[in-house]
């Protein structure tokens, strides 16, 4: 684990608890020398975060779309900045850079971002962790959903469970480090799975 990709909201949000996380979660990063990957702006959680990683003496790469940079909100001040042209070259762009991902909260972006990887990890496009950072009961809303979409069968269960949610960043490290994919096939249902490998052997 040697670099993580963190989303989070380029606002700040309306609790100090948020910024404290992502200040402490920056400062662990640096601690074990993780670099963070990141959106590369300076403001919201999304600059704490990094601002916390370089007052640590940690490296701090960000990706950050021309349009951002544009509108000055790029961060000047990181180990390197990557400016690309698009917002679907910078996601391409930080799973190639990241080990894992963390989602602190955030907005919109936030979760377009995380659902994209945990989609493409659904889909066997990549092999690593995602996990919700979360600050009191933020994330608890999101994990409900899942639960939801598992209960009616639109989500595996041991897709659902292949995501780490909670609080404690001792934990959410420790469990990125150990993580094993899950293995479970993206249908549930026996026949559909029959009609694919069907279509496939025709091909």
């Amino acid at each position: 684990m040697n670099t993580i990709c963190v989303y989070c909201g380029s606002n700040a949000g309306s609790d100090p608890a948020y910024a404290a996380q992502a200040k402490a979660l920056g400062a662990r990063l640096a601690a074990d020398g993780i670099a963070l990957v990141y959106g590369g702006g300076n403001v919201g959680l999304m600059g704490i975060v990094a601002d916390a990683v370089l007052d640590n003496g940690g490296e701090v790469i960000g990706v950050i779309p021309q349009q951002l940079v544009d509108w000055e909100v790029a961060h000047r001040g990181v180990t390197r900045l990557e400016v690309v042209d698009s917002m679907h070259t910078r996601k391409a762009r930080m799973f190639e850079l990241a080990d894992g991902f963390v989602a602190l909260p955030g907005g919109f972006g936030t979760l377009d971002e995380m659902f994209e990887m945990l989609t493409w990890r659904q889909l066997g496009l990549g092999k690593k962790p995602c996990a919700f950072l979360d600050v009191g009961v933020f994330w608890q809303p999101l994990m409900a959903m899942l639960d939801t979409m598992m209960r009616e069968r639109f989500l595996h269960p041991d897709q659902r469970n292949d995501l780490w949610h909670g609080d404690d960043i001792d934990a959410l490290l420790a469990w990125m480090r150990g993580y094993q994919p899950a293995q479970a096939d993206k249908w549930l249902d026996e026949k559909r799975r029959s009609q694919l490998k069907l279509t496939t052997d025709d091909v």
